[in-house]
């Protein structure tokens, strides 16, 4: 089993920054990539960006594509997720989840940490 506890959420007015990380512990030699996902009341969970544990690998929404960074620093096991011009629409909570799988559906990641709130007010 991987343990993952996501920080660094908060109340940030348009256009600021703030910067999430997720702390994975346990078993992570038994995930190949850790993603952030994003959910509001009444919708289904978003995908947001996913990187694999070597780095080799990211993806990104196309609604976060060129705002957002998904870096990892191994000797932590903690991803990170650096949050640009944030908007809004950005308002959710934050997850992050641990898989093998590199894809964007968040039934396809076994691991799920607790959630942090952001909050984008205009």
């Amino acid at each position: 089993q991987v343990q993952l506890v996501e920080s660094g959420g908060g109340l940030v007015q348009a256009g600021g920054s703030l910067r999430l990380s997720c702390a994975a512990s346990g078993r992570t030699s038994s995930t190949n990539v850790v993603g952030w996902f994003r959910q509001t009341p009444g919708k289904e969970r978003e995908f947001v960006a996913t990187v694999n544990w070597s780095g080799s690998y990211t993806n990104y929404a196309d609604s976060v594509k060129g705002r957002f960074t998904i870096s990892r620093d191994n000797a932590k096991s903690t991803v990170y997720l650096q949050m640009n011009s944030l908007q809004p629409d950005d308002t959710a909570v934050y997850y992050c989840a641990a898989g093998w799988k590199a894809t964007k559906r968040a039934d396809d990641f076994g691991s799920w940490g607790q959630g942090t709130q952001v909050t984008v007010s205009s």
